[in-house]
């Protein structure tokens, strides 16, 4: 049980600081800038939508503000059995939009799908209805296709009231994004922004019906091609922290769920013909297996003899009711200590519920 104390413990460091760090190290060694200038190929803007009567005016007028040669952008939206006004809304907008108007909704995937069919752009730049996009976003995104070994490209996404880099959930997205920055400048990313990434249109490939994460089937398919994935934090969207309890805990349930599901869909992803193997297990697969780790390493901690390890079992059993504090009571997350419990569990919980989801087959595509 020592042994599983400590290789537990190791497994869960490296899943949260120790990849960072490896990555750290890889760019003092093997930085590979993105070779990016000013260009204006032809773009298509994808959407899918599914009753988005709300966002989708203001989403309209955000596209029409951009600051890239109207004549040289296509708007697709797909709209996937919509039963609110979507579709007339769609309608409504004359040549300025390609409408795909499908009668039932069979999910994001085959919306996507769809829209490609009628993209007629060099450029494929996929888009969610409810963020704004800043004007430049676009222009920014397509000049990393300037570099000839770029094959996507991702952009990033701000919350306005976020959290705060001391808050726990602050620290884990300002973890998560030198990781992915870390990722580009030293290679490609695992995965892009869902709500802003492009594609050079030659390498999309059909996204299977029912798929969650197709801002990662998307670009784990353009690296097996050989092009490279890279993040470009100069192209903005911006959209709002979820402001219901327990949204954005139901928010990482679900991507997470979708990284179990992507092992079933595209099985290459864990054989040497997947490039970025040891990225993928770092950056996605052990967060899914570390509720199990941090199990494992209490009941080691419980059963071994010895001062050390009864102290680090009620180390742990304080750090859980630290957790316990701020659910119960959201105002003590203004203590450090206890956002960081907070955040940590919950993430684990959500990994977990993740788990149960997928053998269930609760694969939920629309949120």
């Amino acid at each position: 049980m020592i042994l599983v104390f400590w290789i537990s413990i190791a497994l869960v460091a490296y899943t949260y600081f120790g990849y960072l760090a490896w990555l750290c190290l890889i760019y003092r060694f093997c930085n590979r800038p993105i070779q990016s200038k000013h260009l204006t190929p032809t773009v298509s803007i994808i959407i899918a939508a599914r009753n988005e009567e709300n966002n989708l005016p203001a989403k309209l007028e955000n596209l029409r503000k951009l600051n890239y040669p109207q004549d040289r952008l296509q708007v697709v939206i797909a709209s996937d059995g919509s039963t609110d006004r979507t579709e007339a809304i769609l309608r409504e907008q004359g040549s300025y939009v390609i409408p795909v108007i499908l009668d039932q909704s069979n999910g994001k995937a085959v919306a996507l799908n769809e829209a490609v069919t009628c993209a007629t752009g060099e450029i494929l730049v996929f888009l969610d209805v409810r963020q704004y996009i800043e004007p430049d976003a676009v222009t920014e995104l397509v000049s990393c296709f300037a570099d000839p070994g770029v094959g996507a490209a991702s952009g990033e996404l701000l919350l306005e009231d976020g959290p705060s880099s001391t808050s726990g959930l602050g620290a884990y997205w300002k973890i998560e994004k030198a990781v992915r920055k870390l990722e580009s400048a030293t290679g490609s990313t695992v995965g892009v922004t869902g709500a802003i990434y492009a594609i050079r249109r030659e390498l999309y490939i059909a996204i299977p019906q029912g798929t969650i994460l197709d801002d990662v089937f998307i670009p784990m398919n353009v690296v097996r091609l050989g092009k490279r994935v890279v993040f470009q934090p100069l192209a903005i969207a911006r959209d709002k922290l979820f402001s219901e309890k327990g949204k954005e805990f139901l928010r990482k349930a679900r991507t997470l769920t979708g990284n179990y599901q992507l092992l079933l869909l595209a099985p290459w992803l864990l054989t040497p013909t997947n490039p970025l193997l040891f990225r993928l297990i770092s950056h996605k697969l052990l967060r899914l297996v570390s509720p199990l780790l941090l199990l494992l390493i209490l009941i080691a901690a419980e059963v071994t003899s010895g001062e050390f390890y009864r102290a680090m079992f009620w180390l742990q059993v304080l750090f859980y009711g630290l957790a316990v504090i701020g659910h119960l009571s959201l105002s003590t997350r203004k203590f450090k200590p206890i956002a960081i419990a907070s955040t940590f569990v919950m993430l684990n919980a959500a990994a977990t519920l993740a788990f149960y989801n997928f053998i269930r087959g609760r694969n939920k595509v629309w949120v």
